[in-house]
This record gives structure tokens, C-alpha cells and sequence, in this order.
């Protein structure tokens, strides 16, 4: 049995690992030259970035394009007028958005 002076502790410890477990997400964009923009996604600890689903949205925040990063942590598409954002999202809190001026040859 646990002694009730011990579960604060336990509370504590529990907290304080959490941080020690999150990765940072991570996602830069190119322009091939040929009118297609590919990005490479992934997080800090080394984690793959696949199956993180992608939005490219227009200036008015619409998403234009969705998709989803393959097996390698790409992802590709047609290149839309400036200006776009291209968002990588895993999730609230996990989200990196790359403004079109950013993203260059």
C-alpha cells in the first residue's frame, strides 16, 4: 500500500518527466525550380514525419491543397500563387507553418 505522504511525490516526479518526453516538430520547404515545392518534416528527437497531414493555404487562409507526408517525410505539391502558408500539423501544439516568401530554391 502507498502512503498517502509518498503520491505527492509520485504526482511530482510524473510531471516534471513529461517535458523530458516531447519532441519539437520540424519542417523546411524548397522550390525544386520547376514549380513544385517539397518539404521535409519530422520532430527534434528523430521521430518520421509520416502520415503528418500537410495544408497549403491561400492568402485568405483557405486551404488550397491537403495532403500528407510519405514514407521519406515529404511532401510535394504544385506551386500556388503567392502568397500560401504551408502548415505541417501533428496536432495542436505541434504545428510549424512556412510563409511562401521563406521558401525559395
Amino acid at each position: 500500500m502507498i502512503k498517502k505522504s509518498i503520491i505527492p511525490t509520485l504526482l511530482v516526479s510524473l510531471a516534471m518527466a513529461v517535458p523530458a518526453l516531447a519532441h519539437t516538430p520540424l519542417c523546411s520547404c524548397w522550390d525544386e525550380g520547376d514549380d513544385i515545392i517539397t518539404c521535409e518534416g519530422g520532430f527534434s528527437d528523430g521521430s518520421s514525419g509520416e502520415g503528418v497531414i500537410m495544408y497549403v493555404n491561400g492568402k485568405n487562409g483557405k486551404p488550397l491543397i491537403k495532403g500528407q507526408m510519405n514514407e521519406f517525410s515529404e511532401f510535394s505539391f504544385k506551386k500556388p500563387t503567392p502568397p500560401y502558408t504551408v502548415i505541417f500539423d501533428a496536432g495542436e501544439g505541434h504545428q510549424v507553418k512556412v510563409n511562401s516568401e521563406e521558401i525559395v530554391e
